[in-house]
């Protein structure tokens, strides 16, 4: 097989792989629980933005630091404006409220808002697919190893994708199909990351800072004022508990990276 053929495979099966062991997961067991783990959700999603995609991002770029910050305000401004443009944003009514809608219509209203999640998360699996090009360019081996960590490091935070898109309305039929087709996003990152190296390289700083903006968006705008709604001091601490989880989380698998 060619090198190409080779980044093809292995960023379709990366991509693949990590979305479906995290659906195994997080449709079967951790379904049922959607309500705590909306909690476990944002911990995993700002750990992966803030201390995993951004300082990947700074690592990987030459620019002053007030370029990728005002690349990170762009994004979460963008993800404002389609919020606030109602193409992304969900009702706060109910089914059962007393409004007029067919059966389904809060979940179809609902479902608008974990678009951004995706849009963030796509953003991210391109970029792994140019590094796992550009690994599989220096090395076969480092391309394989490469891989194996971004899977590993992926599961958890398509467990907080899935968990996002299920609070959102998504039924488990569209979270998985919409999953699959974020995750092989990385077999067009990596096919141009073949291609076009040099100027792919170029790009993925501010690719990886526009994905995290979409993470702390969705984490702050839309999942801590959920959480906000249950203020008992029990609740409260059990939340707080489910946050650092997410978050240790990521730093175990950063550091095992």
């Amino acid at each position: 097989m060619t090198t190409l053929q080779w980044i093809i495979l292995v960023t379709l099966t990366a991509g693949v792989s990590s979305v479906l062991i995290a659906a195994s997961l997080s449709l079967s067991i951790l379904a049922k629980l959607v309500d705590r783990m909306v909690s476990i959700s944002v911990g995993i999603l700002l750990a992966t933005a803030l201390l995993h995609s951004l300082p990947e991002a700074f690592e990987m770029t030459g620019s002053e630091p007030h370029v990728l910050f005002g690349v990170l305000l762009a994004g979460l401004l963008g993800f404002f404006f389609l919020e606030k443009i109602a193409l992304l944003r969900h009702s706060h009514h109910h089914e059962g409220d007393g409004h007029d809608h067919h059966h389904g219509h809060d979940a179809e209203e609902a479902g608008q808002s974990g678009w951004m999640i995706l849009i963030g998360d796509g953003l991210h699996n391109f970029v792994d697919g140019i590094l796992i090009a550009a690994a599989f360019m220096v090395d076969f081996e480092v391309g394989v190893f490469t891989a194996i960590a971004i899977v590993a490091h992926e599961i958890p935070q398509e467990i907080g994708d899935f968990i996002v898109l299920l609070n959102a309305g998504f039924t488990r039929a569209r979270a998985l199909l919409y999953n699959l087709i974020s995750g092989a996003l990385s077999v067009l990152g990596g096919v141009l990351g073949y291609f076009f190296l040099e100027s792919a390289n170029a790009a993925m700083p501010y690719l990886l800072v526009i994905a995290s903006s979409g993470f702390i968006y969705i984490a702050v705008s839309d999942l801590i004022p959920q959480m906000h709604r249950r203020p008992h001091w029990r609740e409260s601490l059990r939340q707080i508990v489910l946050i650092a989880c997410g978050i240790g989380l990521i730093v175990l698998l950063s550091k095992a990276h």
